[in-house]
């Protein structure tokens, strides 16, 4: 007897099934239904479309190409800035052609040249000091006293230029000015 005992308890254990085994499966679907529901609504409300990305990345181009282009204008602007060249100052004791008294005239000179160029001006400048400075005397000193007053000084300064440039491999100068211009009759 106690083997037919046992095996009813064996049926039984088998027969006795968890209640709500259906309400479970069917909260899972539920919720992985919602999810993906979700999901979906999310991904066609906050994703954009490929036209508002084309013209968010073409908004976003153009904008860096205007920074580019107003940068490389900055710096265009900059190099071609004119700056001032120090050429030293000149004082030349002499008699002018047309007459016999003495004068003596005092200035400092400057020439006005681009930046880019100030290295390449550096180095010629060193390189021909002497015959720059010795042409310029000559110019001072050939000059009539009419050229020499101070209401008449852009023939000077043109002829000056003029030398000056023809003495450096390029034209570097683009004008040159005087500081501190003095004529002394003595």
């Amino acid at each position: 007897m106690s083997d037919e005992t046992q095996q009813p308890d064996d049926d039984a254990a088998e027969s006795v099934k968890p209640a709500g085994g259906g309400v479970g499966r069917g909260l899972i679907v539920a919720f992985v239904g919602v999810v993906i529901l979700m999901e979906t609504a999310m991904f066609f409300l906050l994703v954009p479309s490929a036209e508002e990305v084309s013209a968010l990345a073409e908004e976003r181009l153009i904008q860096s190409i205007q920074e580019g282009e107003e940068e490389a204008e900055k710096l265009a602007s900059q190099e071609k800035e004119t700056i001032e060249f120090d050429m030293g100052m000149f004082g030349e004791t002499f008699s002018p052609h047309d007459t016999e008294r003495s004068f003596r005239v005092e200035l400092h000179l400057f020439g006005l040249i681009q930046q880019q160029n100030e290295e390449k001006m550096q180095d010629e400048f060193d390189r021909k000091t002497g015959r720059l400075r010795h042409a310029i005397r000559l110019r001072i000193r050939n000059s009539s006293l009419e050229e020499l007053e101070e209401n008449s000084q852009g023939l000077l300064e043109r002829r000056i230029l003029t030398q000056c440039n023809h003495l450096l491999e390029e034209d570097l100068l683009l004008g040159v000015i005087f500081n501190s211009y003095q004529l002394i009759e003595q």
